[in-house]
């Protein structure tokens, strides 16, 4: 049985703390640094990956194929300054493709 690890991407103030609970830590100060790291990740059996959103929106359509594997896991996360809602939307939307309907967001009438 594999063993998968946890890595976080970000820059230093957004993802320090990840490094208290024991996840692996990578810091960057631009979408290039992130694109190398995440690349290096994915080659190295993580099978969970955090990206802040501001980096993530640098690097939609490569974060994009690595959502349609199996593993690994890429997550956005919102960065020290707040977020910008992208995660929560791609979360929406693996629910609706899983299930077939709305059912975080819905409305009730």
């Amino acid at each position: 049985m594999s063993t998968y690890k946890i890595a976080v991407i970000g820059d230093k103030d957004s993802i320090l703390g990840f490094k208290t609970i024991g996840v692996e830590t990578f810091p960057v100060t631009s979408s290039e640094a992130a694109l190398s790291s995440l690349k290096k990740l994915v080659s190295e059996n993580y099978g969970v990956i955090f990206i802040t959103e501001e980096l993530a929106r640098e690097l939609e359509d490569i974060i994009n194929d690595l959502n349609k594997r199996y593993l690994p896991a890429v997550v956005l996360i919102p960065n020290s300054k707040g977020t910008l809602g992208i995660g929560i939307q791609q979360i929406k939307k693996n629910v609706e493709k899983a299930i077939g309907a709305d059912i975080l967001f819905r409305k009730e009438g």
